[in-house]
């Protein structure tokens, strides 16, 4: 007898825009899109340290950025940081927490 999967399929609809961009990143990496969203979705359920919680997302002033000591300010609170492009900083742009890695949070400028 065949073995029984314990996957569960169901349909998911997406603008083709978002479709676009989750394909794009998942040739990237190597995986097909299906591969590439459940590798996200168990990276996201992974992730639930305080930094994480409290800080994906978050929307951080470049002048916030310290270039010279490699810290960002985030809540009061000094984090190291990389550029998720490894881009220079500019401090006139604003940047987003898109992971956080113990004391180590990576930012994404966000494009205006």
């Amino acid at each position: 007898m065949g073995e029984v999967s314990n996957e569960k399929r169901f349909l998911l609809r997406l603008d083709q825009d978002l479709y676009n961009q989750i394909a794009a990143e998942a040739v990237e990496k190597n995986q097909s899109v299906n591969a590439y969203i459940v590798s996200v979705l168990k990276a996201a359920e992974d992730n639930t340290n305080f930094e994480h919680r409290q800080f994906i997302g978050h929307v951080i002033s470049g002048k916030d950025i310290y270039i010279d000591s490699g810290l960002v300010s985030v809540s009061g609170i000094y984090y190291r940081y990389l550029i998720d492009d490894n881009s220079k900083v500019d401090k006139h742009a604003n940047y987003t927490v898109i992971e956080a890695n113990g004391n180590i949070l990576t930012l994404r400028k966000i494009k205006e």
